[in-house]
């Protein structure tokens, strides 16, 4: 069986086979594309029409080379960012990318129509500007026409998936990472958007991962050359599917997704909306075949990726493996930063904002490539080992194992400081873990899986992890107390429920 799976991601796009023979599922990149936002005079934006063309050649590469036979097609992609159409499904606009500065001072916008409390008991989802809810506080506030025509509002990976079949639908792991929907209620969050002003119609029934959608339209089969083939709604989004595919046989894991974005979690029954997860900003997701996802986004590799953007910008062309080995060779412990304080969230000078941080906080200021990028490291490792110890808090439980999957595992130096910092072995693998995920789901869709124990073990028969075992924790505890200083200054007060 051959699977083509799309794997959207904010810095690249790809299009992966999966082909599943007697219980061993191997991989084949068929088309890669970059996927670079566009700054327009309004703010900054997703070329989705790019996308969408890239995706059309995705199609055709991956039928020529698999002899048209494919047996479905599923698309993942990340979380928050919306489109709106109007009456006739057309797109009223490009959307804008979660980066833009337009959610600024929407979360204190929010708690004056709302209270902080309200919203986390009736969304159970951490609280970002760049969710869903706060880009569409934004257009409130700034009495956009554009909500007094949109009839539909669908996720990124929802309009790609009404392209492909001709059903418009909301993927329900895509749907909950909006702040949008309640975890409880298992609908809408209609009270809080009522609160903000927000209109409700545009939210429309929520479709359950592993529904076939429909097939390639006629006139789509024609202008790319290719079959029929079935439209599948896997975990649509990339986090969901990528936790499909963690290779572990316990119930009780933690992962991390590691990427551009981070995200460390665990996979429960049911929403845990309690206290302790509000306090301390943790997330519920939804996952698949009735599970959620308790986590807390974490940023990843994005300050790399800008620090490389920005010496690219003054001439300096250095790879990321480059700057890994000069971060292996550089001091250890120099300084800390908080990989989440709102500084680091827009687009612009990575390196000068890190440097102005260390500076403001009286910490050494990092000033060689080596030190900056061992820095950031270190620091996203701390972050997880905080997000750890308080999952473990609101879990009652305790993980000695952590699995880390997708692109970030390339970083071998990230998965062992993870090691260090957490005192976890470190499982890491695989590394297409989100694509593996979306095909696997497809594949119990089609009834060729029977359940996600099996896909899991499927995971575990076809690829080889590496295991990163931690080292001595003393320099790392220093550095720790250290963060923990720079969160309690910085970090939202504890909450007190009304």
């Amino acid at each position: 069986m051959n699977y083509l799976a799309f794997d959207l991601g904010a810095e690249s796009g790809r299009a992966i086979v999966g082909t599943l023979v007697d219980g061993n599922l191997t991989l084949t990149e068929t088309y890669r594309f970059s996927n670079d936002p566009v700054r327009l005079p309004d703010g900054l934006h997703w070329d989705v029409l790019r996308l969408w063309s890239e995706i059309k050649s995705g199609i055709s590469a991956s039928a020529l080379k698999f002899d048209r036979f494919l047996d479905g097609i599923g698309l993942d992609a990340w979380g928050v960012d919306f489109a709106l159409l109007d009456k006739n499904g057309e797109l009223l606009s490009n959307p804008f990318h979660y980066r833009d500065n337009r959610t600024d001072e929407m979360l204190t916008e929010a708690f004056r129509r709302m209270s902080r409390e309200k919203i986390y008991e009736n969304t159970g989802i951490q609280f970002m500007q760049i969710n869903t809810l706060y880009q569409l506080l934004s257009m409130v506030v700034r009495h956009s026409p554009l909500l007094d025509v949109a009839q539909r509002l669908v996720t990124i990976p929802d309009l790609l998936n009404y392209w492909l079949s001709g059903q418009i639908t909301c993927e329900f792991t895509n749907a909950t990472t909006t702040q949008c929907y309640d975890p409880q209620k298992r609908d809408w969050a209609t009270p809080v958007l009522e609160a903000l002003g927000i209109p409700t119609h545009m939210f429309g029934p929520v479709t359950q991962p592993g529904t076939v959608l429909g097939t390639l339209p006629h006139d789509l089969v024609k202008e790319i050359a290719t079959v029929s083939v079935p439209i599948i709604a896997p975990a649509c989004h990339d986090t969901g599917s990528a936790v499909v595919a963690i290779p572990a046989e316990d119930k009780d894991f933690v992962w991390i997704s590691s990427g551009t974005w981070s995200i460390v979690g665990t996979e429960v029954k049911e929403p845990n909306l309690s206290f302790e997860a509000e306090r301390h900003n943790f997330t519920n997701e939804g996952g698949v075949f009735d599970t959620w996802r308790l986590s807390r986004n974490v940023v990843g590799l994005w300050l790399v990726q800008e620090c490389r953007h920005a010496w690219q910008r003054y001439g300096e062309t250095v790879s990321y493996d480059d700057l890994t080995n000069l971060a292996a060779q550089a001091q250890p412990f120099l300084a800390v930063i908080d990989p989440d304080h709102p500084e680091f969230l827009h687009l612009g000078n990575m390196p000068e904002r890190i440097r102005e941080f260390c500076k403001s906080t009286g910490q050494p200021v990092p000033e060689r490539r080596g030190e900056i990028i061992r820095l950031i490291l270190e620091s996203i490792a701390l972050k997880y080992r905080w997000v750890v110890e308080r999952l473990e808090a609101i879990t009652l439980k305790q993980f000695d194992t952590i699995h880390i999957v997708g692109g970030g595992i390339k970083n071998r130096l990230l998965n062992q400081f993870t090691a260090d910092a957490t005192g976890c072995v470190c499982i890491a693998g695989p590394v297409e873990a989100t694509a593996t995920g979306n095909i696997l789901m497809q594949a119990i869709t089609l009834g060729h899986i029977d359940s996600l124990a099996d896909a899991r073990a499927i995971v575990r028969q076809s690829f080889t992890p590496e295991v990163y075992t931690p080292s001595s924790r003393i320099q790392w505890d220093a550095s720790y107390s250290i963060l923990k200083k720079i969160l309690k200054k910085y970090d939202t007060p504890p909450l007190s429920r009304t």
